[in-house]
């Protein structure tokens, strides 16, 4: 016993001093890669240099052709590795590959991994070859392939399935004797906290290590806890035996802890778990891995919410697609935990990572931030009905468990998202009632294995709103926790029947956990209306959305969590509207810049003193003059604050003091021309912000000598302002013609026939701009466009887009309606147009120059000298005239 205490402290010294050696070696090998997508045998195919994190997607997803590659690519790199690797295990680790991915060393063959979001690693000291002295080059070559591929899921969704290696990856070097590195990429030690209470605590630590050495080996595992100082606070120790090639499982454990302190969302304390294996009677350090540890304990109420370490939470987050723009998935990991950090400063406590696991950084910055979190398996929207899909979505269950075991902040395990979006078969037939069948039976498996896996944790199944559907497949019942992800008053009518399907769950479920897994509405931050409606992509229609919802949630103690979709925009190739290829309903946009929404939610749940002006990147504005005798425009802001009451002031000058509702307060501000700058206080200016808009007033009166006539930017078909960004140009909407002024004559708006949501305007993808929102929207049967302008020299920009196609578009999945697949009602439109008398466009044609779905503008310039002002008159000659936009600047 007292060499074994010796032992313990020669042990306990190196391991504080840091001079112990560390057997284990783990270096990234993400530079000089070289990179082929395609057939790599053709005679032109050329492999140029890329480093990883690595996607082929990040261009082509964002252009104007429909679909994007998913096809084979390769990467292959030498390696230089040192002569001592003779006598390791080495394997290759990778975090990520999208969505096969097979491995080869020197041109053999070593492992092949399914699936896009999962970690994966292959042994490879068979593979590779050594010299006695100095590094030695081997060469590694990865195929990978994101085609779609229906015994793999996930088979679609409401986002870009990026291909290539755009993760990570990893050479790990262990001693012969080590834990074990082949259970599904996972650290082999597994950490469990049975029983946690304020005063005591309980901690299970099991695992593997393995033997590859020739001899019989005596061994000692300890596990020493360190706090967050770095002091050591618990450690448990035992001896084992291991024969060579073994393979020896162990399991130890800590009761009555005392001492502990809790990891909250407040106070994230986290402690380390150091895992170490030596030989008897030696001090070197054989193998060597560390992992986080957090006591806490947690339970889902289904009539009083969330509760964390015995005080009720609520939950309130958002849910996180990993993308970036431009990047695609590719992102540095510096760049994840950047998003976690935007979500604790938006005063957050939970993220849904979703729709599939993500990189390791995430949830370790949510161990250290105080994040909860719940992440799941991409076996969403429907399923393949075959033995495939069903192994492949249990396989990835159990590797997602595995792989993120250890984290504090996780607290659910989820799968099968929205997976009866669009059953398949025809409704209420054998064929359709046998694949709901199949589907219980796929939730039990995956169910029974998340809870085998880890009896510690909740699982949730996520569900759209088609309450009774669910219920009837059982999708309600198997898991422990309900997710309903709920868009109405955005896919649905109206925002007042949310509320209506929480009682009902609440009423019909008693005794389940409700969590609201995703609400949102979209939000162009370029697009803004002083009546917003649903569906016009504003963000004072988000606003309004979101404000109801929260509202209701909070109101209601049953619900658990709220969770936003989404943190921020992400890529959907497939998505047209105003912001094609981007799905908008982000809080902050595709490069991660806040919204209003943001704002909103700082303002309602960060504690300490918060004040911002809303929409501040909206920098340029317009409007008309009240009068000839008030020469300013009267325009909303609001400001946000989760203060009493809010102070502001235009250029020095006092708006008013207005209390704050539900984090707002509403002002009117009569801006001028030139620069405005507000400046919001409050606590008697203790805290301030501060935002300059450049006003540029127009007067009506087109030959007013206060304010003559310059420029004029108009979308017709619309109700919203457009700010173009690139430009700083602003976009108004269209006005009736009013002597002295400008404006249409005759036609009507454009609205879809196959649509329930949008009001106005096209749900398309607009061709050959980026100018979608002004393209997307038209006044049909226009007759004429007048302006009143006076004599001079004009540029007019006439904008043209043919709405209506022939081509048959697939109503998408995730707009959670009754929308159909279906092509217009094309018809040959044909019409001339003339300005003043003169004709500039002849036989304009949908079947010729203006084809569907493509933007078309012409610029004419224009001499006026008799006060004749601009008149463009639209002659219809097949069909009706149309006009998507206008623009007027006077030249001199």
């Amino acid at each position: 016993m007292r060499v074994n205490l010796i032992y313990y402290l020669l042990i306990n010294f190196f391991l504080a001093s840091g001079l112990q050696a560390q057997e284990r070696t783990s270096k990234s090998i993400n530079s000089n890669w070289l990179f082929q997508k395609g057939d790599t045998t053709k005679a032109e195919a050329a492999w140029s240099r890329v480093s990883l994190p690595h996607t082929w997607n990040s261009l082509d997803v964002a252009d104007d052709e429909p679909g994007y590659y998913r096809g084979d690519a390769w990467y292959k790199k030498t390696l230089h590795l040192p002569a001592d690797w003779k006598e390791k295990e080495v394997y290759v680790y990778f975090e990520g590959a999208a969505q096969v991915a097979e491995v080869f060393i020197n041109g053999r063959p070593v492992g092949k991994h399914t699936g896009s979001y999962t970690f994966f690693s292959f042994p490879i000291s068979q593979y590779l070859k050594f010299s006695n002295s100095g590094n030695t080059e081997n060469q590694i070559l990865v195929k990978v392939n994101n085609s779609h591929n229906e015994g793999i899921p996930p088979l679609s969704g409401d986002y870009t399935f990026f291909g290539g290696v755009y993760r990570d990856v990893y050479l790990r070097a262990f001693d012969k004797v080590h834990f074990e590195a082949d259970n599904h990429a996972s650290s082999g030690i597994f950490i469990t906290t049975p029983q946690v209470s304020d005063h005591t605590a309980e901690l299970n630590i099991k695992g593997a290590f393995v033997n590859k050495s020739t001899a019989t080996k005596n061994v000692w595992i300890s596990h020493q806890i360190f706090d967050a100082e770095g002091k050591l606070f618990k450690e448990l120790k035992g001896s084992f035996k291991a024969g060579a090639g073994q393979k020896i499982s162990f399991r130890q454990g800590l009761k009555a802890i005392k001492g502990h302190r809790l990891w909250s969302i407040e106070n994230p304390y986290l402690y380390r778990v150091v895992s170490t294996i030596t030989e008897a009677g030696k001090t070197d350090i054989l193998d060597q891995t560390s992992n986080p540890l957090g006591f806490r304990y947690f339970k889902f109420d289904p009539a009083k919410g969330f509760f964390l370490n015995g005080k009720h939470v609520k939950l309130v987050g958002a849910s996180r697609h990993q993308d970036f723009k431009g990047m695609g998935n590719a992102l540095p990991d510096a760049m994840h935990v950047r998003d976690v950090e935007l979500l604790k400063n938006m005063g957050g406590n939970f993220l849904r990572i979703a729709h599939y696991p993500q990189d390791p950084a995430v949830l370790e910055a949510c161990d250290r931030l105080g994040i909860l979190a719940a992440v799941e398996t991409p076996s969403g929207n429907h399923i393949t009905e075959t033995q495939d899909y069903a192994t492949n979505a249990l396989n990835i269950q159990r590797e997602m468990i595995r792989q993120n075991f250890n984290h504090p902040s996780l607290i659910i395990w989820a799968y099968m998202n929205e997976v009866l979006l669009r059953p398949p078969y025809e409704k209420g037939s054998e064929q359709q009632e046998a694949y709901f069948k199949k589907v219980t039976r796929l939730a039990q498996q995956l169910e029974d294995l998340t809870r085998k896996e880890d009896p510690y944790r909740y699982t949730m199944i996520p569900n759209h709103g088609a309450f009774d559907l669910y219920h009837k497949v059982q999708l309600t019942t198997i898991p422990m926790l309900v997710g309903w992800n709920l868009y109405l008053g955005w896919y649905s009518r109206t925002l007042d029947g949310f509320g209506d399907f929480l009682d009902k769950h609440h009423r019909e479920l008693p005794n389940k956990p409700l969590l609201v897994t995703e609400y949102g509405a979209d939000a162009d931050s370029r697009l803004h209306s002083f009546t917003p409606v649903r569906f016009d992509k504003t963000v004072e229609y988000a606003n309004i959305y979101h404000q109801s919802y929260l509202r209701q949630m909070m109101d209601r103690p049953f619900v658990a969590a709220a969770m936003i979709w989404n943190l921020a925009e992400f890529s959907s190739e497939q998505r047209g509207e105003s912001t094609p290829h981007v799905n908008a309903k982000g809080i902050l946009t595709h490069d991660r810049k806040p919204k209003d929404g943001y704002r909103f939610y700082q303002a309602n749940l960060l504690t300490s003193p918060y004040i911002q002006i809303g929409s501040k990147e909206w920098t340029t504005r317009t409007g008309f003059i009240e009068s000839e005798n008030n020469l300013f425009c009267n325009q909303p802001v609001l400001v946000f604050s989760n203060q009493k009451d809010v102070t502001l002031e235009i250029n020095g000058k006092p708006v008013a003091t207005l209390p704050t509702e539900q984090g707002i307060a509403r002002f009117i501000v009569p801006f001028t021309n030139g620069l405005n700058r507000l400046t919001a206080t409050t606590n008697n200016g203790e805290i301030t912000d501060q935002a300059d808009i450049n006003f540029k007033l127009l007067s009506h009166n087109l030959k007013s000598k206060e304010f003559p006539f310059n420029e004029l930017n108009v979308s017709l078909g619309d109700k919203r302002f457009f700010f173009d960004e690139s430009t700083a140009q602003v976009w108004i909407p269209e006005q009736e013609y009013t002597p002295g002024s400008w404006g249409y004559k005759g036609g009507k708006i454009f609205s879809m026939n196959n649509t329930t949501r949008h009001s106005y305007g096209s749900d398309k993808n607009i061709l050959g701009t980026d100018l979608d929102p002004v393209y997307a929207t038209q006044r049909t049967g226009i007759e004429q466009f007048k302006l009143d302008v006076p004599n001079g020299d004009y540029e007019v920009t006439l904008h043209f887009a043919e709405l209506i196609s022939a081509v048959r578009k697939e109503a998408l999945a995730y707009n959670l309606g009754n929308d159909k697949d279906s092509a217009d009602d094309f018809v040959e439109r044909i019409f001339d147009v003339f300005i003043n008398g003169k004709k500039i466009l002849s036989d304009f044609s949908n079947t010729e120059e203006l084809r569907p779905e493509y933007a078309v503008s012409s610029k004419f310039n224009v001499i006026i000298n008799n006060n004749e002002g601009i008149t463009i008159d639209f002659n219809a000659i097949k069909s009706e005239a149309i006009l998507n936009g206008i623009q007027i600047r006077k030249k001199m």
